[in-house]
């Protein structure tokens, strides 16, 4: 997946729960609106921070490299470690976002 793709996905994800969100607090009765507000600013802050770590760059040259064929794999290593710890935060911070969604939709209703 290309850049533009993969921050137009990370808007597209975070605009998804904050407008849930809002959702929520305009139209189901006796929910927190305090709680739905910092949700949406903690996915407001994890969007922003995703979007700046898929704007990585190589600090290395093909002339630090024997051959560009060691410089092409050390590049590629380099982008697939990047986008996968990028990958893996964005999940478990998501993750934690919707649980907490969850809990305040299902403490409300007890």
């Amino acid at each position: 997946m290309d850049r533009k793709t993969l921050k137009k996905n990370i808007r597209y994800i975070c605009g998804d729960i904050a407008q849930e969100c809002i959702f929520a607090t305009h139209y189901m009765p006796g929910v927190d609106y305090a709680q739905f507000n910092e949700i949406v600013l903690d996915t407001a802050r994890l969007q922003s921070s995703a979007l700046r770590r898929v704007s990585v760059s190589f600090d290395k040259t093909p002339r630090d490299f024997e051959s560009r064929n060691l410089y092409n794999k050390a590049r590629r290593e380099y982008y697939a470690k990047a986008y996968a710890s990028l990958d893996n935060d964005f999940k478990k911070q998501l993750q934690s976002i919707v649980d907490r969604m969850n809990k305040a939709l299902t403490a409300k209703k007890q």
